[in-house]
């Protein structure tokens, strides 16, 4: 099974991505249909994909006018939310693959414009001032150079630009490293953890202004925590402890108290942080 994994670990593969990329990737497998009900609720529940007030996340709005950069694209949840919208598109990431099959999804969407750009992002290959917002998921873990990734995520901004960042949070990542295999934080998969204060941190000495701050994702914490016990691929049939986990999640979640117990639980251990910052005027 290491083999399969270091394979998927790879860019916003679901072993390093946010509970939205991992609800991208587990509705496309057949037969998850269980799988996929609950993961579109709790990320709905968790800010995600608002589609009745054309929030991508809680607090970050997709216009028609926009135009988009989705720095680490991965398999493309994100660029495909902003692309519904209207938006300008552009995507990128460093797995020609990936880009190559965003685009083939986006090909005949309602966005204004696509432009697919394969890149590390030493230097992403845009003009100056060009996006007015920047999605960047689960990325800033991988890169060797954060302050140099930031630096050119908000050169090719726009003044006034917003951007939507996440990381994973510490503590899931510290029991993690306890359960993962090594792999799981060589090279090019997870090379740093970031403490929430020095993630605040690395954000505002990039010259950002933080509108937002939160976290999410209690149930993929434990979804993981799980999956190592379990030794299968990632792909279904999930194993029945998977299952059962994802159905207990579900029942909760139905439940009248079910949205506050899940918030508790998201403060107290989630899988992500996300930071909503923007560019000075």
């Amino acid at each position: 099974m290491l083999a399969g994994l270091k394979r998927l670990f790879r860019g916003n593969d679901p072993a390093s991505s946010s509970e939205a990329e991992s609800v991208a990737t587990l509705s496309r497998h057949e037969g998850a249909a269980e799988q996929d009900d609950l993961t579109i609720t709790d990320s709905h529940l968790s800010g995600w994909f608002h589609y009745e007030t054309g929030e991508l996340f809680e607090g970050f709005r997709i216009d028609p006018e926009d135009s988009i950069l989705d720095i680490g694209c991965g398999d493309g949840p994100f660029a495909n939310f902003c692309a519904m919208r209207g938006a300008e598109v552009i995507f990128a990431d460093i797995d020609a693959n990936k880009v190559a099959a965003v685009s083939a999804m986006l090909k005949s969407s309602n966005a204004r414009a696509v432009m697919p750009l394969v890149t590390d992002a030493k230097p992403i290959p845009l003009d100056d001032a060009r996006v007015n917002k920047v999605i960047a998921m689960e990325v800033l873990e991988h890169v060797e150079d954060p302050r140099a990734f930031m630096r050119e995520i908000v050169r090719v901004a726009k003044p006034g630009c917003q951007f939507l960042l996440t990381v994973p949070d510490p503590l899931g990542e510290s029991i993690q490293r306890k359960l993962a295999p090594p792999c799981y934080f060589e090279a090019p998969n997870h090379i740093r953890v970031f403490e929430r204060d020095q993630f605040e941190r690395l954000v505002e000495e990039s010259g950002l202004i933080i509108e937002r701050r939160t976290s999410y994702g209690f149930y993929w914490s434990v979804w993981w925590f799980f999956f190592w016990a379990c030794k299968q691929d990632l792909s279904p049939p999930w194993h029945p402890l998977l299952s059962s986990w994802s159905q207990t999640w579900n029942m909760l979640l139905s439940m009248p108290d079910g949205p506050r117990i899940k918030k508790v639980l998201d403060e107290a251990m989630p899988k992500s942080q996300a930071i909503i910052a923007r560019k000075p005027e």
